[in-house]
């Protein structure tokens, strides 16, 4: 199969900055992603810009079907002009946006859990894994290629400064995994950092689940709030409705020291936190007042 580059210049297209675009060229990086996706016949595939099908094409003849999602309308006229028709059959390609997409309605459609796949431009990255978290019932898993630094971000462990409110609740609703890093020369045209590619498993979440999700997700994002701050002042600064005699109570009940910041709490830690604290989740107030 002719690279990204070929086929561009082919039809007269140029990558667009304003999309992100850069296309994996690399050969071999792209048949050790297959491999250790292990896709069968059955299964279901939600491609997230799949470009001019360097990886699409491939993984066509192992899956039962493919939603391929794009945004870029000549994109979708080149991808179109390169299958098979016996290729052309196995695959739905929908032209919007990966941010839109109603993931729940294309599990429930095939009455089975979609596997999520693509590469992720970098400015979409934060809220795509949101709207996936949001749909996690509908996804067996997510095999996604993000900018180092930020898969990085999704990996980090408490006590590294990278952790933030994205990395606990990430980690919160899935088993993330490095899979394999990808350097900045196996892309078309050549970006200015290298990538890595994740495996996020929605059906592995961290075991210890909190009673409320809203509260939990309220702490953590509270307590990163003003991440240079303690967890202490923390949290007392962005839930000003709490007073801080509880909030110290809540502490002492989780065995926190409150002179910690929340990038050195542990995923125990706040949901600990989340079952000690006394709150609304939807009001955000103080249920013991």
């Amino acid at each position: 199969m002719e690279n990204s580059k070929h086929s561009l210049a082919k039809s007269g297209l140029q990558p667009k900055k304003s999309f992100g675009q850069y296309f994996l060229e690399d050969r071999g990086i792209i048949d050790k992603i297959i491999t250790l996706i292990q896709l069968n016949n059955n299964d279901i595939v939600v491609e997230i810009g799949p470009g001019t099908g360097a990886l699409t094409i491939p993984i066509l003849r192992h899956v039962f079907h493919l939603i391929a999602i794009e945004k870029d309308q000549q994109l979708i006229n080149l991808l179109r002009r390169k299958l098979s028709t016996e290729e052309s059959e196995k695959i739905s390609i929908v032209s919007g946006d990966a941010l839109k997409i109603d993931f729940k309605r294309i599990s429930d459609n095939f009455k089975k859990k979609v596997l999520i796949l693509g590469n992720i431009p970098y400015n979409i990255s934060s809220p795509l894994i949101e709207r996936l978290i949001l749909y996690r019932n509908s996804i067996r898993c997510a095999i996604l290629m993000f900018q180092h630094e930020f898969a990085l971000r999704l990996i980090a462990c408490p006590g590294e400064r990278r952790c933030s409110a994205l990395t606990i609740v990430s980690q919160y609703y899935a088993e993330i995994s490095p899979v394999i890093k990808v350097k900045k020369d196996a892309f078309y045209p050549r970006p200015s950092v290298d990538s890595m590619v994740l495996h996020i498993n929605f059906e592995k979440p961290y075991k210890f689940r909190a009673k409320n999700d809203i509260i939990f997700r309220k702490i953590v994002k509270s307590a990163f709030l003003f991440r240079r701050k303690t967890i202490l002042n923390s949290l007392e600064k962005a839930m000003v409705f709490l007073p801080k005699e509880k909030i110290i109570r809540a502490l002492e009940e989780c065995n926190i020291d409150p002179k910690k910041r929340a990038e050195n709490l542990s995923m125990y830690d706040f949901v600990s936190l989340s079952l000690a604290l006394p709150m609304d989740p939807e009001k955000g107030e103080d249920l013991t007042r």
